[in-house]
């Protein structure tokens, strides 16, 4: 960023933002804030179907800070990750970096690992609801902004029993999380009838509309003088010894006389880049010579009508590994994860999987016909926890690896990689989201 009156004007801006999805936006956000000029350049459509923010739940909140790295998980085999079944299906591959991702997987997945992950999470989650709240007083946002708390739902006394014992070590970290007495969950959803053993309750549990919040947070951005290029990828860089001097473009959404799309080519000189592309972080990021430890994994979401009988706030489906979020007049499941690469094919049975699962907690939603099936593909490192910060070369940072929480991740990651920039103390500590905690190659 430029000092006030120590540069000439600039005809490029100050930061260029690689990446048009949650994470690029809150980063354009804070920069923005910050004074600097800023330019955001999206592959597609804000918002649109390319995004990981599409057709997503939208979590945002205090719930849902465990990485995805738990304790027991080292043996995928016998947890049954290699099953089409599973929760989380890891698809056999032979790839150098599906292998080196998996190594790093396995190595967290223990007990001290796992809390020293929740910790991280859980502050940049909290720090995230409390940007939030603040963004969406804004009226063009506000209701895109739901918060009327989440419940946990477990089939199974073993499942219950064990959620139970961590309730207070939850609180203690900053959760507000209780167990539900008998009769409570049926004065909270009234409407609908659960087959479970029991539950919990987090009044913090709230979500986002998507994509109409991505859509709207873009209007807000732009009336604040934010550039967004739509439909723009970046195809080269240009480095020497003070860094990235040169981003080459291509924009490919003009329409010609005849409607057919023309594609233009252009560069940038920006003073500072963020990589804050998705799962396509990782090959951006070695066209400037940086090795990002992510890998994509798929996530789904099932839409339904929403039935008479359907809850009016969200609830997670604890031992299915699944989530619900009232729409209006739909209801969508989200769930199932695959490390597959980079493939957003939906398989028929895993959507089937879906439904019947919601049917099992909810037997109200048993054979409900599909109105929507989506996938995308969430940028996970091995520990689950992000990657913010600089790297090298020195003006260039990223913000990824935001996982299956990244709505409730990306506010506060934005505001560290602003303050980054501008030299000021952060609000979170940075050290356990060191880019090159898995690779010596950056810094």
């Amino acid at each position: 960023m430029t000092s006030e009156g120590a540069a000439p004007v600039r005809t490029d801006p100050d930061v260029v933002v690689v990446g048009g999805g949650v994470a690029g936006l809150f980063c354009a956000y804070h920069l923005r804030r910050a004074g600097a000029s800023v330019t955001v350049l999206e592959r597609g459509a804000l918002g649109g179907p390319q995004s990981c923010s599409s057709g997503n739940t939208g979590f945002v909140g205090t719930h849902g800070a465990a990485p995805l790295a738990e304790p027991g998980l080292r043996a995928f085999r016998a947890l049954g990750m290699l099953s089409a079944d599973a929760p989380f299906y890891v698809k056999p591959r032979a790839d150098r970096e599906s292998l080196r991702w998996l190594g790093h997987f396995a190595r967290a997945c223990t007990a001290t690992a796992a809390a020293a992950g929740f910790r991280t999470l859980i502050e940049l989650k909290r720090r995230s609801l409390d940007l939030l709240l603040e963004l969406c007083e804004i009226p063009s946002i506000a209701a895109t902004f739901e918060s009327p708390g989440i419940v946990l739902a477990f089939k199974t006394a073993e499942g219950f029993a064990e959620a139970s014992r961590a309730v207070s070590r939850t609180v203690a970290n900053g959760v507000p999380l209780r167990v539900l007495r008998p009769g409570e969950l049926d004065e909270l959803e009234p409407k609908t009838r659960f087959d479970i053993y029991g539950a919990l309750y987090n009044p913090e549990g709230a979500y986002l509309r998507v994509p109409e919040f991505v859509v709207a947070f873009g209007r807000v951005l732009r009336e604040m003088g934010v550039e967004i290029r739509e439909h723009t990828e970046v195809t080269g860089f240009e480095i020497s010894a003070r860094g990235v001097e040169r981003l080459h473009i291509e924009h490919g959404a003009l329409p010609t006389e005849r409607g057919a799309l023309r594609t233009e080519h252009g560069t940038m000189r920006p003073g500072d880049v963020v990589l804050a592309a998705g799962a396509w972080s990782t090959e951006c990021a070695r066209l400037v010579g940086i090795d990002l430890t992510l890998q994509p994994i798929k996530g789904y979401s099932v839409t339904v009508d929403m039935p008479p009988g359907g809850p009016s706030r969200p609830v997670l489906l604890s031992e299915g590994r699944m989530a619900m979020v009232p729409l209006g007049d739909r209801l969508r499941l989200g769930g199932r994860l695959e490390l597959t690469g980079m493939s957003t094919a939906i398989s028929a049975r895993r959507v089937r999987g879906m439904l019947c699962t919601a049917g099992e907690y909810l037997p109200d939603l048993a054979g409900l016909p599909t109105r929507e099936a989506w996938s995308g593909l969430r940028p996970c490192t091995p520990d689950g926890v992000p990657l913010i910060g600089r790297a090298s070369p020195r003006n260039v940072l990223v913000a990824v690896g935001y996982g299956h929480i990244g709505m409730g991740l990306a506010p506060a990651g934005g505001e560290l990689i602003s303050r980054i920039l501008a030299g000021e103390r952060p609000a979170i500590d940075p050290l356990p989201l060191r880019p090159g905690r898995f690779t010596s190659t950056i810094s």
